[in-house]
């Protein structure tokens, strides 16, 4: 394998513990829109918006789904973003370092302006996918090797911190070394999926050896 140049941060549930606030919208939504699936939103995390509605809304009307587009915009204007606990210390500890930071997230650009404004975080990524500009959503490993190929790195030089079980596969499938933050998942659950478990950001000293096995 490369040497470790580039890391890949997933958003939600990675730099920001949103998770449990994105699961109440859902489970609302999947209430109101009576989606009979148990545990609804943990079922469809780390997916882009059209992907969910692809496969759970399809017998809704377009105006519908509008109505649902405009209530999560809506929610995420208002949303607070609260840092997982170290995750802006060690991002500019990466940029000091000499890394190459790149965010590949499920959200939309306009959540991530948003988002990435209220935590102080817009110029630190020197690349940002995020889910309009892609066709394929994670698991695909599209979103990855589209930040790959925008910083001008090979997929086995990138490390990808992911939470969710959709974006722990992209990451493995685009052949990057993954992550698991245990912030959506119990780290069991994830542990066999990744390379390595965290629970936060503050050990980076831990953190980084991590780069080097």
């Amino acid at each position: 394998m490369n040497r470790i140049t580039t890391v890949l941060f997933d958003f939600d549930g990675v730099v920001a513990d949103t998770e449990p606030l994105y699961d109440r919208f859902w489970d609302n939504m999947a209430k109101d829109y009576h989606i009979d699936i148990p545990h609804f939103s943990a079922i469809i995390k780390g997916t882009t918006l059209p992907s969910i509605f692809a496969t759970y809304f399809n017998d809704y009307s377009p105006a519908e789904l509008q109505q649902i587009a405009a209530a999560i915009t809506e929610y995420e204007s208002r949303m607070s973003f609260p840092e997982v606990p170290g995750a802006i210390h060690f991002l500019h500890r990466l940029k000091e370092e000499g890394y190459k930071v790149g965010l590949v997230t499920s959200s939309s650009t306009e959540k991530m302006k948003i988002a990435l404004k209220k935590m102080g975080l817009e110029d630190v990524f020197d690349a940002l996918v995020t889910a309009d500009r892609i066709s394929r959503g994670k698991p695909d490993p599209m979103c990855y090797l589209l930040a790959a190929e925008e910083l001008g790195v090979q997929p086995s030089a990138c490390i990808v911190f992911e939470d969710s079980f959709s974006g722990i596969q992209s990451g493995c499938q685009a052949g990057m070394r993954v992550i698991g933050v245990a912030t959506t998942h119990p780290a069991e659950k994830i542990r066999a999926a990744v390379y390595a478990v965290i629970s936060d950001f503050r050990d980076e000293s831990r953190i980084l050896d991590y780069f080097k096995l």
